[in-house]
């Protein structure tokens, strides 16, 4: 039986051979999606592709953009949603 701790389904497994033939599970970090905009879904610039426990330990400055809804919306829909509401 494997460690309890990979067990857990927030590792990814990777199945290899190994040189003798035998087939080994090998238990990596899941690949990080980066962050996306909520209204057009484009990938955000500014915002690390990180897991969200490393991202916690990073400054908030390195976290996100430092404007109005940084970290959410990308610069163009910021723009339009600004400019609807001086509309308004």
């Amino acid at each position: 039986m494997v460690e309890p701790r990979l067990r857990s389904r927030s590792l990814k497994r990777e199945y290899k051979r190994t040189p003798g033939g035998k087939p080994v599970i090998h238990y990596r970090r899941k690949r990080v999606g980066k962050a996306r905009c909520s209204s057009c879904k484009s990938p955000l610039s500014g915002v690390p592709a990180l897991r969200p426990s490393k991202l916690r330990k990073l400054p908030k400055s390195k976290r996100r953009p430092n404007r109005p809804y940084g970290g959410n919306l990308c610069s163009g829909c910021m723009r339009k949603l600004i400019k609807q509401r001086i509309r308004e």
